[in-house]
């Protein structure tokens, strides 16, 4: 149920994803996962798909989805925009759900929003003709600024009417009722279509070197940081492990954030540095570059760089 990004060609192919055809729904910031049950009930022919960027509610609503019997639901864990431009072909998608997003009321952090132009644009070339999607949320405010949004694009009509009651019946739909306070409904349904390409992010053949020399004990790594232009990388701790060093890195990239393990360990070529085979990462320039970094402080305690692919 749950996505890798890195097992899957870009874009996914829906009949492979679930095994049949039918259409294809997106909900974003899918919580506890209540609402993406309540979809499957209503509409058993639906193939889900959902976004969380919180790792505690994707193991929530996993949890919820196994218990309630739901097999046509497909989770993702990160930016919805990354699962938008990479994972979602052209026109592949019928509609989309937001309910109670956060709404960033304070000005400082009103970019971090995530209804506004540059993202109905993006949403316009993966909604099928007519496709909408369909805003509930308790914050006028917000409110006021996502329609102001889809209407600056000139991309989607805005179409406000009472929410749908299968969205009132979602856990923070239940608490603000409970408060007594007003939930405001928007379909945005996709007029036109934006002339951007969007294409997916570039990835890159596993990076790795081969290096010469002592690798040094895990106590003489310290912290190493390597802000963008490409990516922002932090080699953030190492340990002793067989034959040489682990090494946890942070790559955070647009619409990307990736924790990897890479290795420094001995063969019989001399040091090999690259990625832990255990781990999966989408390999992108920023991985490509965290590879790179650890080269680079590996070459500060003496090692020899002999090979480098990357």
């Amino acid at each position: 149920m749950l996505i890798v990004p890195a097992a899957l060609p870009f874009p996914a192919d829906p009949k492979a994803l679930y095994g049949r055809a039918g259409p294809w729904i997106l909900e974003i910031g899918f919580g506890d996962g209540r609402f993406l049950v309540e979809l499957a009930r209503l509409h058993p022919e639906w193939n889900l798909l959902g976004a969380e960027v919180a790792p505690a509610s994707v193991s929530r609503a996993l949890r919820r989805l196994k218990r309630e019997g739901v097999t046509q639901a497909r989770l993702f864990r990160g930016d919805a925009r990354f699962l938008l431009r990479n994972l979602v072909g052209p026109r592949a998608l019928e509609r989309v759900y937001v309910n109670f997003p956060d709404p960033w009321p304070k000005k400082k952090h009103a970019s971090r929003r995530l209804l506004q132009v540059p993202f109905f644009r993006l949403l316009s070339t993966r909604l099928a003709a007519g496709g909408a999607l369909l805003l509930t949320t308790d914050h006028p405010e917000y409110f006021d600024f996502a329609t102001a949004e889809a209407r600056a694009s000139g991309l989607f009509e805005v179409r406000p009417s009472p929410p749908p009651p299968e969205t009132l019946r979602t856990k923070y739909a239940q608490k603000w009722l409970d408060q007594s306070r007003s939930i405001f409904h928007a379909a945005f349904v996709k007029t036109a279509e934006a002339d951007e390409a969007f294409p997916p992010i570039r990835r890159y053949t596993v990076p790795h070197a081969l290096m010469k020399g002592t690798l040094p004990p895990a106590e003489a790594f310290t912290k190493q940081i390597e802000p963008p232009p490409e990516a922002s990388v932090v080699l953030l701790e190492a340990w002793q492990a067989t034959g040489g060093l682990v090494v946890l890195a942070r790559v955070e990239e647009p619409e990307l954030v990736q924790e990897v393990l890479l290795e420094a360990r001995s063969s019989n070529k001399g040091v090999y540095v690259g990625l832990r085979p255990s781990c999966s990462p989408l390999v992108t320039a920023g991985v490509k570059q965290a590879v790179g970094l650890l080269v680079r402080w590996l070459e500060g305690q003496g090692l020899e760089t002999v090979q480098r692919s990357y």
